[in-house]
Formats: structure tokens, sequence, C-alpha cells
């Protein structure tokens, strides 16, 4: 199964002549229907809706068709009923326009204040002329699903490219991981000279006053406390575990971007830890690069559906 991206973008028209098996234009300019779906990162699946009048009744069936197919991200669907020949303008019949004068004629013998129709909306009303709201009301939701399959495509091959950028990133991190594995033990020697010196230089304090017992009782206390300061095998060991889910899930696909987020949270955690640890400046240096990296995972975990 594909990683999925939550960026993505479609465009889909049609007009008249391409509707309903290639019947004939019935205006001379023709019209045409435009869609569009614009999609960005979200937490949750957000639908948002721009459409003409006459298509807005259609709204419910749109979103239950979206909603089948994506799953979370910010989605703005427009829609637009046009001209599709020279001329913009709609051109009312007379029968059209002597139905709007009765229309008017009758509204203002009730209600004289009522402002009388202007050329602006007798073009608005003329666009339902004919039952084309009608029609495209039909022609929506098969031009809906090929702009869902665009996006989708459009996600997919975004989601492909974040997918092979995070494998790189785990590639770069288990590299890290596997420079750090070998200074723990590096780090325990150091310990064990630490330890030495200061035994020799406790038993050179006490001149003989300080029983030796309370010295070595000394050294014991701070070796072990920097004993427990300085290991990080722990921490390596789930950043490890950390590192192969990661991998799993980005192979297996899918709905994947909430789990991944946590793991990229817990991996922070891991390193941030690693590097408060540190007595070494390489150990310094690995922790430092890993939070460098696992933050720019967590920026494209974010888009990840």
């Amino acid at each position: 199964m594909s990683v999925y991206s939550m960026t993505g973008y479609a465009g889909v028209q049609q007009s008249t002549a391409d509707s309903a098996t290639g019947a004939e234009s019935r205006s001379p300019c023709g019209t045409r229907l435009g869609l569009e779906i614009r999609a960005v990162n979200s937490r949750f699946l957000d639908l948002s809706f721009r459409l003409p009048d006459e298509l807005r009744q259609h709204e419910p069936a749109l979103r239950e068709l979206i909603s089948r197919h994506l799953k979370r991200g910010k989605v703005e669907v427009r829609a637009a009923i046009e001209a599709a020949g020279a001329s913009p303008l709609p051109e009312p019949s007379t029968r059209l326009l002597q139905r709007l004068n009765a229309v008017q004629d009758n509204v203002r013998a009730w209600l004289p204040d009522a402002a009388p129709l202007s050329v602006s909306d007798v073009l608005r009303l003329s666009n339902g002329e004919g039952g084309n709201a009608a029609d495209w009301g039909k022609e929506l939701l098969p031009l809906a699903a090929r702009a869902v399959t665009a996006v989708l495509e459009a996600r997919e091959r975004e989601g492909a490219r974040l997918a092979a950028m995070l494998m790189d990133r785990l590639a770069q991190l288990q590299q890290l991981a596997s420079q750090a594995a070998p200074l723990i033990p590096q780090l325990v020697e150091q310990q064990r000279n630490r330890f030495l010196d200061r035994w020799r230089e406790a038993m050179a304090m006490t001149d003989g006053a300080t029983p030796p017992e309370a010295a070595q009782d000394r050294a014991l206390t701070e070796a072990t406390a920097f004993a427990i300061r300085i290991d990080v095998a722990e921490e390596l060991t789930r950043m490890d575990s950390h590192l192969k889910e990661i991998g799993r899930l980005v192979t297996l696909g899918g709905e994947i971007g909430k789990r991944l987020d946590f793991l990229i949270q817990e991996l922070h955690r891991e390193a941030n830890t690693m590097g408060s640890k540190s007595s070494a400046l390489e150990l310094t240096r690995i922790s430092v690069d890993m939070k460098v990296l696992i933050e720019q995972m967590r920026e494209q975990v974010q888009n990840i559906e």
C-alpha cells in the first residue's frame, strides 16, 4: 500500500458539448463546468465547499464521495459554471425576459418598495435557463470522481517523495546510532579511570585521619552517580526499536501519519535524553545531529495522511 501525502490539487472541467454521449450544445456558445479540489495537511478531515447556487443541493453527495477516499486533510472544493465560448455573458431568451418581467410586476404590486431587477440580476438568473442546472447536476458527481482520482494520484506521488525522504533520514539515524554504540564501553573505561583517580585523591586527603572505608564510600558514590548519568544504552535500544517501527510503517503504507507523528516525538525524546546524559564531546555531536534529522522528519510527517 502506498504512502499518501495530505497535499494535492486537481482541476477538471467539462463542456456541454462533451456531456451526455456527445450531445450537441444547447446554447450557441455552450457552457462549461469546472471543478477544483485543493488539499493541505490537517489533523482531521475538514471539507469546505464553494458551489454556485445551481449546484448547492449536491453538496451532501459530494461530501459523501470525497469522504470515502480522503481520510485526513483540509480539503476545499470549488465549482463554477461559465460560458465556454468567446463571450462569457449568457443570452437570455425573449420568453425568459417576459417571465422575469411578469414576476417582477407581480412582486412590486404587493411590495411597491422592492428594487427592480438589474441587468446583472437578469444575467445571473438566465444561467439556469433551459435546464442546464439540472443537467450539470447529473454531470457533477462523475466529474467530481475524476477530480478525486486526480487528487489521489497527486497525493500518492507526493507521498512517495515523503517516504523516500523518511527512509533516507532513517538510514542516517541508524548510522549515527551505530557510531554512538561503541562509545559506551569507552565511557565505562573512562569511568573506571575516574574512579581510580577519585580513590587516590581521597586516600591522599585522609593523611590517616579518615578511615579507608569512608574514602572508599566517597569514591564509590561518585562513580555510581557518574555511571548512571552517562549510561545511554537504554536510550539507544529504544531508539533502534522506534527506527525499525517507522521503517515498517513506511513500507506498509496506508493511514500511518498519526502513528508516525507519535514515534517521531518518542525519537526526539530519546535523542534529547542521550544528549543531556552525554559526558563526551563526540556523543554530544551525535545527539545534535540526530535531533536535526528528527526535526526534518517531523516537518514532513505532518503532511502524511
